[in-house]
């Protein structure tokens, strides 16, 4: 049977954000749809007005009506997370992960940026007998096993040297706000 432990995070519910935010969303949704009644009204009349400028204009409205819809989402549900990460297991109950870091083109993806991953990758706070880093060359380029080798090298001296001096990439907490 396992062991009763506290959440590692929880969150809470902005409701009047809520309110406000829904409410804003339906107001803008019926302005976005008077104003393509508006627009396509246009195709009806007797007008002089030439077609192009307002196939333009209407062509305009659409793309960032289909924006601004796009971003609703992020304010649909507001809600603000606390962590805790002193609730944390000790190191030796941590479970093992696995980083994958998949490159192909090592002229897309420079061969240094992606040493650079993996180095992060290795320093990370973590128990290292638990942490297994894989890169992935669906290229198979030798300029990137070269590199390989050479951050393999680089890392014996650089992973003890940031760990002395307390240098390791610690796990980002998302903020409160």
């Amino acid at each position: 049977m396992e062991e009763y432990s506290l959440p590692l995070h929880s969150s809470q519910v902005h409701k009047l954000s809520i309110i406000i935010n829904r409410s804003h969303v339906f107001l803008h949704c019926i302005a976005i749809a008077f104003l393509i009644y508006y627009r396509l009204s246009f195709l009806f009349q007797q007008s002089k007005t030439s077609l192009l400028p307002w196939l333009l204009v209407f062509a305009s409205e659409l793309f960032l009506s289909f924006m601004w819809f796009l971003g609703i989402a992020y304010r649909w549900r507001p809600i603000s997370r606390t962590v805790f990460p002193e609730r944390l297991p000790e190191d030796d109950k941590l479970p093992a992960i696995d980083v994958l870091i998949c490159t192909a083109d090592p002229y897309k993806e420079p061969t240094l940026e992606v040493m650079n991953t993996v180095l992060s990758a290795m320093a990370l706070d973590y128990p290292p007998q638990k942490l297994n880093v894989y890169l992935s060359d669906d290229g198979g380029s030798s300029i990137t096993l070269l590199g390989m080798r050479a951050v393999s090298k680089f890392a014996r001296w650089w992973l003890p040297f940031c760990k002395s001096h307390g240098l390791l990439i610690h796990q980002a907490l998302p903020s409160s706000t």
